[in-house]
């Protein structure tokens, strides 16, 4: 027991300690809150892109769809343009919201959100268009190929032009951040126009923000001037560690490492998937992207609730129905016949406290090991080719089949491993869950013998 106890207060100096500390910084806190305001417009977006490939899947749809939808599929596919192909505009719109709103709060300054977001896009467009310096010229980009289309340094793909995809999300991050604090920088040493008390509020909000905006216009200027004297641009540095992280993303060992640091911290308590997800939400959402583009990456949109942690985290819908129907123990059953109904939808609060598993080192074993076992089983379904790649965001509460069958654009196969996956979790629960069983019902038979 004594052992036990040093392995959780270890978890908690080095694990709950850091994690909570960085997941109450600040811009960590504006992207949260970023990547949970876009996930509604990325569903939209999803919903269309789904229906437009279903005949991928279900090929007898191919006529049908020829004579009817695909004759107006340019019209219906602007909703997944009007969200997936500009997601890094709600990232820098909403970051720029978020992060001048709390530093507002907490710093006690008059620093209006609405200014704070339209700087963070002013900063962000001004990074867009590509320039290279020859013949000592700065000059926009002009390249007219068969695949590639760069028009007045913007360059334009399918879905738009490319830089406001899920590859500006970062770009829009670091200049949101930017502006959002070239901002403050003004207000707290009172480099702005003040205006009458009379004046209507519109008026003097416009013109407080008048020297932030020369400010954030010639700083980003000396910026991408710099950068493209030199060869490069904001865009192409963010992508040298953004590559790493999406590649990390894109491993076993690395998916496997996010959801050991996942349930680590709900074993102390934490909720990891809120905290983790939040960072890696951006990273799913151009993963998205590529994956319509043709890659394959299993770690992507949903896969987390659609194949690893069915029923919630620690993939706990297995075990619900166990201890809802075959547990001897009377605190079990009911228990479990009360998170039967969250539990299809992906909600196991309840029985991360109510079993409990926090803090229970004999539940500890199952907890870690079901998410990365089906974590695995998901990955190498994916990667090689037996399942289709995630190419939709879904609800995370969509229940069992539903949300795994939607994601992949309608792959019967992901219907089927999803359901192995829990079947497979369950399994690893079963041993445990039936000597928690019999200890309780011991338990339960002691205290009755007492009365």
């Amino acid at each position: 027991m004594e052992s036990e106890n040093k392995i959780f207060a270890l978890m908690e100096k080095y694990l709950m300690g850091p994690m909570s500390k960085i997941s109450s910084l600040r811009i960590v806190r504006a992207v949260m809150a970023a990547g949970m305001a876009s996930i509604p417009f990325v569903i939209v977006g999803s919903m269309f892109l789904v229906f437009n490939v279903l005949p991928q899947t279900f090929t007898f749809l191919e006529d049908f769809y020829n004579n009817t939808f695909f004759r107006v599929s340019d019209l219906y596919m602007l909703a997944n343009k009007a969200t997936m192909g500009i997601l890094a505009l709600y990232f820098g719109l909403v970051i720029g919201y978020e992060y001048t709103k709390i530093i507002a709060e907490e710093e006690h300054l008059k620093l209006n959100p609405l200014n704070g977001a339209l700087l963070s896009l002013l900063a962000f467009f001004m990074t867009i268009p590509q320039l290279v310096f020859e013949n000592g010229k700065m000059l926009l980009v002009e390249k007219v190929e068969a695949n590639n289309a760069i028009i007045h340094g913007w360059e334009m793909v399918g879905d738009g032009i490319s830089r406001l995809g899920a590859t500006g999300i970062f770009a829009a991050i670091i200049m949101s951040t930017l502006a959002v604090q070239l901002y403050r920088l003004c207000v707290r040493r009172q480099w702005v126009i003040k205006m009458p008390e009379a004046v209507p509020e519109g008026v003097s909000r416009s013109f407080t923000a008048l020297i932030p905006a020369f400010l954030v216009v010639f700083i980003v200027l000396l910026i991408n001037g710099i950068l493209i004297a030199f060869g490069t641009d904001i865009f192409k540095i963010v992508a040298i560690p953004f590559g790493f992280v999406v590649n990390l993303t894109n491993s076993w060992l690395g998916v496997l490492v996010i959801y050991f640091v996942i349930h680590a911290l709900w074993i102390v308590g934490i909720h990891g998937a809120t905290i983790v997800f939040g960072f890696l939400t951006p990273i799913v959402m151009a993963n998205i992207q590529s994956n319509i583009d043709g890659a394959n990456i299993p770690f992507a949109g949903e896969f987390n609730n659609a194949f690893v942690i069915i029923g919630g985290s620690g993939a706990t819908l297995g075990l619900v129905l166990f201890i809802a129907f075959f547990a001897k123990s009377k605190q079990l059953k009911v228990l479990g016949k009360a998170a039967i109904a969250p539990g299809i939808f992906n909600i196991n609060e309840p029985i991360i406290f109510g079993l409990p598993i926090v803090y229970n080192p004999f539940l500890a074993v199952p907890f870690f090991l079901a998410p990365m076992v089906t974590a695995s089983i998901a990955y190498w379904a994916i990667k090689l080719n037996i399942v289709e790649a995630i190419i939709a965001q879904m609800p995370w509460p969509t229940p069992i089949g539903a949300g795994a069958f939607i994601s992949t654009g309608g792959d019967i196969m992901a219907v089927v491993f999803a359901v192995i996956c829990s079947i497979v979790a369950f399994l690893i629960w079963f041993p445990f869950i039936k000597l928690y069983d019999k200890k309780l019902m011991q338990q339960e038979k002691g205290e009755e013998a007492l009365i």
